[in-house]
C-alpha cells in the first residue's frame, strides 16, 4: 500500500539526501570530539562544525561566533527568553509577547510571569499579523524583552520584524524572534531587522532532528541554563554533536541557495490547492492573510467538520494536521486561531496544510480529491464541481 502523501512540512522536514552525505562521514570516519583541542580528530570534527556554524550563520546574515548551538528551536527560545530574563536589572523586568507565539515560548513567558516579571501580550489582527503599532503601544520605560515570531507556526503568516525591531532598538529593549519556521523559507537578516536573539530548528530545513541553534547578537548577556565545560562561549554546555552540526549547515546553505526558485514553486503549488478545494467545498476560507505567509503554507477552515474527523478519514491518502504538532493532539481550539477570531467550530474545522521541496503537482491534484471527498463524506453534501 502506498504511504500517504505528506503535507505536514511545518511539523517536520525529510532529511534531504545531500545533508545525509554531508553527514555520513561525522558518523564513520570524523567521529571526533569537536572540542578535543590536542589530535587531528577533534580538529577534523571542529572544523565541520565551524563550517557549518558560518553557513547558518550567512543563513540570517549574522556573524558566525553569534551562532550558538542547542539541541533544538525549543532550549534556542528557552535560553533567549530566561537567559535574558535573569540578566535584567531591575526597573527592566517588562515583556512583551505575541498571542500568537509556539507553545514554548508561550509557555516560557507564562513562567516568567508567575516569576514576578510584568507581561503585556499583544494580540494579531484578523490577518494573523502582530502590527508594529501594537508592540509600540504596549511599551513601557520598564519594558527589557520583546518577543515576536518570525513566521507563525500555525497560519504561516510572516510578522513584521523589522518594524518591531527598529522601536525596540530605539528604546535600547531586547528582541528576541522564534524563526523555527521561516529560516531557509523566506530572508531574513538579523542586522536589517535589529534582532537581538534569533532562534532556529535544523528539522524544519530539511536538516536533521535533535539541533537548534540560537543567534546571540554581540554584546547581548545570557545566563546559560545548562552548566558544565562551558562550551559555545559558555552559553550551552555540552559536546557539540559533529554530524548533526554539519547537517544543519548543509541544509542553511541548501535552503539559501534554493530559496527563491522554491518559493516561487512553493506559491505556484499552493495556490493550485487553494482553488482546486474553493471549487469544490462550498465555504471555505483560508486564516490568515493569504499572500503575507510563508510560501509552502496553507491553513483552511471546512465548514460543517471537526478536522480531527477529516483528518482521520483521509489518513491513507494525505497527512495534514489541526494544527501545531505540538498540541494536534488537544480537542481544545487552537488558541492561535482564536487570537484571529475564529469561533470555536471553525477553530476545530481547520487544518494545516504545509507544502515542501518534495511536493508536486500530482500530490496537489491527489490531495484536492482526497479533501474534498472526506469533506463530501462527512458533510452529506457533494462537492460542487471543479
Amino acid at each position: 500500500m502506498p504511504r500517504p502523501i505528506y503535507l505536514d512540512h511545518h511539523a517536520t522536514t525529510p532529511l534531504d539526501p545531500r545533508v545525509f552525505e554531508a553527514m555520513r562521514p561525522y558518523f564513520l570516519e570524523a567521529f571526533g570530539n569537536p572540542h578535543s583541542a590536542d589530535h587531528a580528530y577533534g580538529w577534523e570534527a571542529e572544523a565541520g562544525v565551524e563550517a557549518a556554524r558560518r553557513a547558518i550563520a550567512r543563513l540570517i546574515g549574522a556573524a558566525a561566533g553569534e551562532i550558538v548551538f542547542t539541541s533544538g528551536a525549543t532550549e534556542a527560545n528557552n535560553l533567549a527568553l530566561r537567559g535574558a530574563a535573569a540578566r535584567l536589572p531591575e526597573g527592566r523586568r517588562h515583556l512583551v509577547a505575541s498571542t500568537i507565539e509556539h507553545p514554548c515560548v508561550a509557555a516560557v513567558v507564562d513562567r516568567l510571569e508567575a516569576d514576578g516579571f510584568a507581561v503585556t501580550r499583544v494580540d494579531p489582527g484578523a490577518d494573523g499579523i502582530v502590527p508594529a503599532e501594537a508592540v509600540a503601544a504596549a511599551l513601557r520605560p520598564e519594558t527589557g524583552l520583546v518577543t515576536v515570531m518570525a513566521a507563525n507556526h500555525e497560519i504561516g503568516t510572516l510578522q513584521p520584524i523589522g518594524a518591531i525591531g527598529a522601536l525596540t532598538r530605539a528604546r535600547g529593549i531586547l528582541f528576541h524572534s522564534d524563526a523555527a519556521q521561516a529560516a531557509g523559507k523566506v530572508p531574513l537578516d538579523v542586522v536589517a531587522a535589529k534582532v537581538d536573539l534569533m532562534s532556529l530548528s535544523a528539522h524544519k530545513m530539511y536538516g536533521p532532528k535533535g539541533i537548534g541553534a540560537l543567534h546571540v547578537r554581540r554584546g547581548v548577556a545570557l545566563e546559560p541554563l545548562i552548566l558544565g565545560g562551558g562550551q559555545e562561549r559558555g552559553l550551552r554546555s555540552g559536546t557539540v554533536p559533529a554530524p548533526l552540526a554539519v547537517g544543519f549547515g548543509a541544509a542553511a546553505g541548501i535552503a539559501q541557495a534554493e530559496m527563491d526558485g522554491e518559493a516561487l514553486r512553493l506559491k505556484a503549488l499552493r495556490e493550485r490547492l487553494r482553488a482546486g478545494l474553493a471549487a469544490r467545498i462550498p465555504g471555505l476560507r483560508v486564516n490568515g492573510e493569504l499572500e503575507r505567509r510563508l510560501p509552502g503554507n496553507l491553513d483552511l477552515a471546512l465548514p460543517g467538520i471537526a478536522a480531527i474527523d477529516l483528518i482521520h478519514r483521509m489518513k491513507d491518502r494525505v497527512a495534514v494536521s489541526a494544527g501545531s504538532a505540538c498540541a494536534s493532539a488537544s480537542l481544545e481550539p487552537s488558541p492561535v486561531l482564536g487570537a484571529i477570531g475564529l469561533d470555536d467550530a471553525a477553530a476545530l474545522g481547520s487544518i494545516r496544510i504545509g507544502l515542501g521541496r518534495g511536493t508536486t503537482e500530482a500530490e496537489i491534484d491527489a490531495a484536492i480529491a482526497a479533501v474534498a471527498e472526506a469533506w463530501s463524506a462527512l458533510t452529506g453534501l457533494a462537492c460542487a464541481m471543479a
